[in-house]
């Protein structure tokens, strides 16, 4: 079996990216979903907000995902539900298996990573206490409410202010639960401004910062929880414990890339994001295999999960059609200093890229009327004021093709937070 372009994943990100590879002239292509529908993560967020930078209009999840389900049904894209992909060799040979077709390998002339993320487990949390009935992951209580129809608990504490735990106290709240307080470990939250606002404000949910769950009450279902503030080393301050009676503890600590495939098979992986690290055309260490989408670095909005994956679609497609310009060299690493934690892409080579990059990063704290600066071999070549940074914003500084060619011996690209 063989295709020119095999993307590993059908959410958000394997869609986006199977429809600009076909739209870029590659009509072999595969989508390999492990789930028995299209769309992925998607489909459990009935809530609004999707679509705004790409379609104008403000979708639920199921409702962005099936513009994009619809633009690959009218390409005629193949794709394999229910279908595990077991390994991915060095030389893009993919071994996956379903029911129909047993354990079956293709051959791919370029590989697309799109697996998504999955989240963070209490058990790397090391919270106290026995292991009840009704500890829940965020995700896991929006499937079961949103898909399955099973309301999860009553009175209901969440520890972490992810996005997917923020949108939880909205909706379980809307569904006739108690939802008496969301403690967050760091002193600042790890969501969108927009989701404190409309999930908590709008609802009187409190929001305590710089606090964790110190112990958890119950043997064969939860009956409360204690939580506790935290000093600057975020260990529990004795004495500032407060107890809340609950049956239900909705766990939202951060998500992870899953990137077992990609370790596997010898990626590079990024100590930060935990995603692979990838060039200016999205791809990694391994030749002719892509990266886009949480699986990379975790995002906060899917509009710019559908950006990235256009451009891996593209460069997948340039790859496989011989298209790629010719290296003069190793790429220049993007150094992230002052405050920004990581850049994707991570490496740029001027010859090879398109005529503008999107240098898309977080920041590791909150900044008040601080700059982004970008320096290339030492020289400021952007300086722009934000209002404010926080971690659970993702920005971006675009770079141009032109600013790197014109200076000669490029040596240089840095990207740091400044006061002034």
């Amino acid at each position: 079996m063989k295709y020119d372009i095999v993307i590993v994943g059908g959410g958000p990100a394997g869609l986006a990216a199977a429809v600009s590879a076909y739209d870029a002239g590659t009509k072999s292509i595969l989508i390999l979903e492990r789930d028995r529908e299209l769309g992925g993560i998607l489909n459990q967020c009935i809530h609004n907000g999707f679509g705004l930078h790409t379609f104008n209009e403000e979708l639920t999840g199921p409702e962005y995902a099936a513009r994009f389900i619809t633009q690959v049904m009218d390409r005629g894209i193949e794709y394999k539900l229910n279908t595990m992909v077991m390994d991915i060799s060095a030389d893009r040979k993919v071994t996956a298996l379903n029911r129909e077709d047993g354990l079956f390998e293709i051959e791919a002339g370029a590989v697309i990573l799109a697996m998504g993320c999955r989240e963070r487990a209490r058990g790397a949390l090391n919270i106290p206490g026995y292991r009840p009935a009704g500890i829940y992951s965020a995700g896991t209580a929006q499937r079961l409410v949103n898909i399955e129809g099973f309301l999860p608990g009553r009175e209901v504490v969440i520890l972490g202010s992810g996005d997917i735990g923020l949108i939880m106290a909205r909706r379980m709240t809307l569904e006739g639960a108690k939802v008496k307080v969301v403690a967050e470990l760091m002193p600042y939250s790890g969501g969108l401004k927009r989701n404190i606002v409309q999930c908590l404000d709008d609802f009187g949910i409190p929001l305590k910062l710089s606090h964790t769950v110190v112990d958890i009450q119950g043997k064969e279902r939860v009956t409360g929880v204690t939580i506790a503030q935290v000093d600057e080393n975020r260990r529990p301050i004795p004495g500032t414990e407060e107890f809340y009676e609950c049956d239900t503890l909705l766990l939202s600590c951060g998500l992870i890339p899953e990137n077992e495939l990609s370790s596997s098979m010898g990626v590079e992986m990024h100590k930060v994001t935990g995603g692979p690290v990838v060039n200016e055309s999205l791809e990694t260490s391994v030749a002719g295999v892509f990266a886009c989408g949480n699986v990379l670095h975790v995002h906060d909005l899917v509009d710019y999960v559908s950006e990235e994956a256009g451009i891996a679609g593209r460069m997948a497609c340039e790859f496989v059609q011989g298209k790629v310009k010719g290296s003069d060299g190793k790429g220049i690493t993007v150094k992230t200093e002052s405050g920004v934690r990581y850049s994707v892409p991570a490496t740029i080579n001027p010859v090879n890229m398109a005529e503008e990059v999107v240098l898309r990063f977080r920041v590791g704290d909150v900044y008040k009327d601080a700059y982004v600066s970008l320096y290339i071999n030492g020289e400021r070549v952007s300086h722009k004021k934000k209002r404010i940074l926080t971690p659970g914003e993702m920005e971006n500084v675009t770079l141009k093709r032109e600013q790197l060619l014109s200076v000669g011996d490029l040596t240089d690209i840095t990207l740091k937070i400044e006061e002034d």
